[in-house]
């Protein structure tokens, strides 16, 4: 044993009293200012549009909200005359935080290598000093459900605030879902598959199977566990793989399937009959509008793909991505709008659901299905999607519909804070908005050529 000098340990004792006594000095709690938002019209998405209306936020929830709501004392007040305030945004697919630059490894977080990886977190993968965050964030998308993308089963996703230092500040709600990804089960005959059609036809059946298996252990792993306590079943080790895929199993979350053609769908359907799986939901969904008697008596909901995709097969109309989310709310199958997710284009979500507005959804459901019904869809309803009493303060201030293309965000609220406006887009545009002009400019281009010639 190595004998410390006594002055050593003397010094040790006295640092460690003086970090106790700091430990007892009450630390005061940062909490967001009272902001009142005055004098817009304010579009609940619950309720009816009130003119003139005013939205108090406290502490990160939106504390009072109506037509005769006066502003507490303290509160700082912001004259919103003539604006519109509308909830946050949520992009209910996406690889935010996940992924930055896709051709560079050390920047893409979003697939792990294997093909069956319950076990894999969003949340922990996220980058809160991603560039993409704060430019989805300003066009009025308050969050976002970071999907992982490898394997058959993909991991479990995490909603996220787009704003915070680290990814503890960031999750609002983990997991929110399973993911898994079915196989196409239609037979290629492009020009660049080199397998034979049952070479094809093995590889779909070996897929199918992988996730079966993957169930039914999970399933006998949790058997096992439950098991414990009685007389005469022992202890069995943790395995984090199958521990991932409990809530899963038992309808806590949703599996959320990846599928878009009709074979993948109906194949989805008999394997959630087979499972006997309570909670499903289906990403993707191109061919959902075949099947929505049959998912409105499972009550599956589809968070669509993206509105503006083309079609899966060349002979369908060009507008039928367009058209699905009208068809899905026709239908009374719960849905939400979704950028279809993988890429670096959440910002954009307010116009896809434009687009679904302009082929045969309703204006208002169009707003909802990228507030409302995403939050009802992955559980939050009670905290997101609308602006009502009780729930987080995430509300846009806009000078008109933000479905419309030329509609400014002019501020971000999440949480109840101001977010900063500035984005690597701005500061690119202010950079080069500062670059030399004029007769300095003309002049150096002029002496180079005329000493060229």
């Amino acid at each position: 044993m190595i004998r410390r000098p006594i002055r050593y340990a003397a010094a040790t004792a006295a640092i460690a009293g003086a970090l106790c006594a700091a430990a007892a000095i009450a630390v005061p709690v940062l909490r967001a200012e009272t902001i009142a938002l005055t004098g817009a019209t304010v579009h609940t998405v619950s309720g009816p549009t009130l003119d003139n209306a005013t939205v108090v936020m406290t502490d990160g929830k939106i504390a009072a909200v109506g037509k005769n709501v006066t502003p507490p004392a303290g509160a700082k007040v912001v004259s919103c005359a003539g604006k519109h305030i509308y909830p946050g945004m949520i992009s209910a697919n996406s690889v935010l935080g996940l992924i930055e630059v896709g051709s560079v490894l050390g920047t893409n977080d979003q697939a792990e290598t294997g093909n069956v990886n319950p076990n894999v977190r969003a949340e922990v993968e996220i980058n809160p000093e991603s560039d993409l965050i704060p430019v989805t964030r300003v066009n009025g998308i308050t969050s976002a459900v970071s999907v992982p993308q490898g394997g058959a089963i993909a991991g479990t996703s995490a909603l996220i605030h787009l704003d915070g230092w680290t990814q503890e500040d960031m999750t609002i709600a983990k997991p929110v879902g399973l993911h898994v990804r079915w196989p196409a089960m239609r037979i290629s005959r492009a020009w660049f598959e080199t397998r034979s059609e049952d070479e094809q036809k093995k590889a779909r059946d070996q897929a199918i199977q992988a996730i079966r298996d993957a169930f039914d252990d999970a399933r006998a792993y949790w058997t096992a566990r439950d098991a414990e306590g009685k007389t005469g079943i022992p202890r069995h080790d943790r395995d984090v793989k199958w521990d991932a895929m409990g809530k899963a199993l038992r309808g806590e979350i949703p599996v959320v399937f990846n599928a878009t053609t009709y074979a993948q769908i109906r194949g989805v359907l008999r394997f959630v009959d087979e499972q006997k799986l309570k909670n499903v939901v289906l990403e993707g969904g191109s061919d959902a509008w075949m099947l929505t008697d049959e998912l409105k008596a499972r009550n599956i909901a589809v968070i669509t793909a993206a509105a503006l995709a083309l079609p899966e097969r060349s002979y369908e109309a060009y507008d039928t991505g367009m058209g699905l989310a009208g068809k899905l709310q026709a239908a009374g199958v719960r849905y939400c709008v979704s950028d279809g997710g993988g890429s670096h284009n959440s910002r954009n979500l307010p116009y896809e659901a434009a687009m679904a507005a302009a082929y045969g959804l309703p204006k208002d459901e169009a707003l909802k299905s990228i507030t409302l019904y995403p939050a009802q869809i992955l559980g939050v309803a009670d905290r997101l999607g609308s602006i009502d009493t009780g729930k987080i303060a995430d509300v846009i201030v806009t000078n008109g519909d933000p479905l419309e293309i030329a509609t400014q965000v002019e501020q971000v609220y999440i949480g109840g804070r101001p977010i900063s406006m500035e984005t690597r887009h701005t500061r690119l545009f202010h950079k080069y908005d500062a670059r030399p002009r004029g007769p300095h400019a003309r002049a150096r281009g002029a002496t180079a050529t005329t000493s060229t010639n």
